[in-house]
């Protein structure tokens, strides 16, 4: 696939010596700014796909009329956790 640019990016003099300052060495900042692009895009869309999960839960419990209580939930999660952790263990 053909490679595309992004638009230049103006920002003001000291974000630009802040990003300088904290590169790693041998990075650019192009590649500073790739990496950001490409994590905030990814953040993005797990945001997105987090809120129509609960949506989507939110509809369901709507149309059941089946609740669970805060209590019930965290329960549950403890109960997942600690079978995570003795897995881990293993």
């Amino acid at each position: 696939m053909k490679t595309a640019t992004m638009p230049a990016l103006r920002v003001q003099p000291e974000l630009r010596q802040a990003a300088e300052e904290i590169l790693r060495p041998g990075e650019t900042i192009s590649a500073f700014e790739e990496e950001s692009l490409r994590r905030n895009v990814a953040f993005r869309r797990t945001q997105q796909e987090f809120i129509a999960r609960g949506l989507a839960s939110r509809d369901e419990t709507k149309k059941t009329g089946v609740y669970f209580s805060s209590e019930e939930t965290l329960t549950e999660l403890d109960t997942i956790i600690t079978s995570a952790k003795k897995q881990a263990r293993k």
